[in-house]
C-alpha cells in the first residue's frame, strides 16, 4: 500500500518511505474485501502520538475511508492515554487534517521527500 502510494505515485525515495519505526508502531489497515485501500501508523513520542504515512488508494480517495482512518488513530492514540497528537502533513493535503481539528504549526520544509510539508498537533481530550 506504502509503496503505491508513496514510492510508485508521489516518487519518494524508497529509502526514504522504510525506518525503523515500522516494526516497533501501531499499524492501521483499511481494507475491504477487494483487498487493502488504506493505511497510516501510530508511534508513541513520549506523552504525544504521532501519527503518519497515512495513504488510501486512488480509488478510495473521496469516499471518507482517510477520514475514518484517521478517526481510528485518534482514537486509539486517546484510549492508549496520549494527551496530544501530531502529524507531518504534505502541504497539499494540510486542508484535511484541519477537518479533523490539527493545526499547523511552523515553516514549511521538506523532509527528505522532496515534498513540503508542515508539523500540525491537535489535542486529545
Amino acid at each position: 500500500m506504502r509503496r503505491a502510494v508513496f514510492i510508485e505515485e508521489q516518487g519518494i525515495p524508497e529509502a526514504e518511505e522504510w525506518d525503523a519505526a515500522d516494526e516497533t508502531c501501531l499499524h492501521i489497515l483499511a481494507e475491504d474485501d477487494t483487498g487493502p485501500l488504506g493505511t497510516a501508523r501510530l508511534i508513541a513520542r513520549g506523552a504525544v502520538a504521532k501519527i503518519g504515512r497515512v495513504a488510501v488508494l486512488p480509488q478510495a480517495r473521496g469516499t471518507g475511508l482517510g477520514r475514518k482512518i484517521m478517526d481510528h488513530a485518534l482514537n486509539a492514540a486517546r484510549t492508549a492515554g496520549f494527551a496530544e497528537a501530531m502529524l507531518e502533513s504534505q502541504v497539499s493535503v494540510i486542508g484535511f487534517y484541519e477537518g479533523l481539528g490539527f493545526v499547523a504549526e511552523g515553516p514549511e520544509y521538506d523532509d527528505g521527500s522532496g515534498i513540503l510539508h508542515r508539523v500540525m498537533r491537535r489535542p486529545l481530550p
